[in-house]
């Protein structure tokens, strides 16, 4: 079960996609308000104790992106830089409510670009309007005119597709220099880590050796010692032994 408070996000989300897809004129300032207040409730909705899946949260954010940016968007004086900001929005990819077929923010996408789209043809073209109060050879011109225009428009469109697709390989040559870094990286720790791993068992292996002969030595020290001391007490045996013979055979004179 929802909460009261994504119950209330989902119905504010629906009504921001919806005058969103409409035509606004400049004085509209609900939009920018509604998604102010979406922003805060996507804040408290993340710290509710009842809050949604993170894939659901992921797609609410995203919604609220989209219309973010999109109305970052039409702030832009230019048709052109309006269009490469719309190119880099990302809309929702699901429904918000279940009536619905398809996301709205994709239908405001399309939208959005077609609006760019014209504004681009309505910049290019403007010479040609304004030729409307010239002379009647002027007037014969418009269809050339056009075909310029029309040649301009297709020529900005297409800088701005190569420059797209400049960047697009720019970004994946990035990425696959990134992903080679990173893979010899990894093979660099790796063998150090193998390096590491086999000084360590060399080092355990010359610990236990040194600790064996240490042994061995400390053992043969010990016989060593019993040796001498015995041969010392069979030499004083001797000696004592010898000098009461000594005695006994050659008594003192008197």
């Amino acid at each position: 079960m929802a909460s009261r408070l994504e119950i209330n996000f989902i119905r504010l989300l629906s009504r921001c996609e919806s005058l969103a897809s409409e035509k606004r004129g400049e004085t509209e300032w609900r939009l920018e308000k509604y998604v102010g207040a979406l922003e805060e409730m996507l804040v408290a909705l993340r710290k509710s104790p009842s809050k949604p899946t993170p894939e659901v949260l992921a797609e609410y954010t995203r919604k609220v992106n989209f219309l973010k940016g999109t109305l970052e968007a039409e702030k832009l004086s230019s048709p052109t830089e309006k269009a490469l900001a719309n190119q880099f929005l990302a809309p929702g990819r699901t429904a918000t409510m279940a009536n619905e077929r398809m996301s709205v923010t994709k239908k405001v996408h399309t939208q959005t670009k077609a609006r760019c789209t014209g504004e681009m043809r309505d910049e290019l073209l403007g010479t040609v309007g304004r030729s409307d109060h010239g002379d009647l050879r002027n007037r014969r011109c418009f269809p050339l005119d056009e075909r310029q225009s029309a040649a301009e428009l297709d020529a900005v469109l297409q800088h701005h597709h190569n420059l797209q697709e400049k960047l697009a390989e720019d970004m994946l040559n990035l990425a696959r220099n990134l992903k080679n870094n990173t893979l010899a990286a990894q093979n660099i720790i790796k063998q150090d880590n193998q390096t590491l791993s086999q000084s360590m068992r060399q080092a355990d292996l010359n610990f236990e050796k040194l600790k064996t002969e240490s042994e061995r030595l400390e053992q043969h020290t010990k016989k060593s010692v019993n040796w001498l001391l015995w041969l010392m007490l069979i030499l004083v045996s001797f000696t004592f032994i010898s000098m009461i013979l000594f005695i006994r055979i050659f008594p003192r004179l008197r």
